[in-house]
């Protein structure tokens, strides 16, 4: 059974951006990841889900770069007690449970495409407990 969800699939091919080709390299590499993971659209932008509840959700734009945002859901939830040790160097922290790491080109998404697939692995290992 596939983890794909139709309405992102027609969102994806309706999808105007100059790194297209790469979101949809991520999106794949994360869908992959992990099976019990879901997709959507959210914030008019692909979102992984797991349990139901959003962890990851795309931000594509300004239209030149490509972000992924690492949250613990669409609403602010108290973050007493969180933490997430990140050793990858990727994500630009706006509060201790929300990142985002910016990918800014073809050559940026290829280089750390491998890492962030990791780190979205264990971020939602991290918020599902």
């Amino acid at each position: 059974m596939s983890n794909r969800n139709e309405e992102v699939e027609q969102y994806m091919a309706a999808l105007e951006h100059p790194l297209k080709a790469e979101i949809e390299a991520v999106r794949s590499a994360i869908l992959a990841s992990d099976k019990t993971l879901t997709e959507r659209i959210k914030w008019k932008a692909p979102s992984f889900c797991h349990g139901g509840d959003d962890r990851v959700t795309f931000r594509l734009a300004p239209k030149g770069i490509f972000q992924v945002i690492l949250h613990r859901g669409a609403k602010v939830k108290d973050a007493t007690g969180f933490a997430f040790e990140d050793d990858s160097g990727l994500v630009e922290w706006a509060a201790v449970d929300r990142g985002v790491v910016t990918l800014k080109d073809a050559k940026d998404v290829k280089a750390k495409k491998a890492a962030l697939v990791k780190l979205v692995g264990r971020w939602i290992q991290a918020t599902v407990a």
